[in-house]
């Protein structure tokens, strides 16, 4: 099998190996192995880097965006979230007269920031 070792693969696509690595573990790739585990490059992986390095440019988003997008494709149940997201409408609870509402809004992002500080 004619393939690249992953830093030969590196120094063909301009892709840094640590990038290469992120690249597999978020899913948008899946090298081949070597008997002693190495990950190895064939046509077929260089050419898929090669056009998500044009995805990238040509539309202008990030590796983290691709995987998320990969994600989407993956999980139904954060595509049915992320969905939900965004037919959602705004609305005020009933309890909470309409002069109050981005007070009560406000407190409720506060305790959520609190909550989150407290874990870290």
């Amino acid at each position: 099998m004619d393939a690249l070792t992953i830093h030969e693969a590196a120094q063909t696509t301009g892709w840094s190996p640590r990038m290469l690595r992120y690249i597999e573990r978020v899913g948008l790739l899946d090298a081949a192995r070597s008997d002693g585990g190495y990950r190895l490059y064939g046509a077929a992986e260089l050419q898929r880097l090669r056009t998500l390095r044009e995805v990238l440019q040509d539309f202008d988003v990030g590796l983290g965006e691709m995987a998320f997008a990969q994600r989407l494709r993956t999980d139904s149940e954060l595509r049915a979230s992320v969905d939900a997201w965004f037919e959602a409408q705004p609305q005020r609870p009933e309890d909470v007269p309409a002069r109050d509402w981005l007070r009560f809004e406000q407190d409720k992002h506060e305790r959520l920031l609190a909550a989150a500080a407290a874990l870290t």
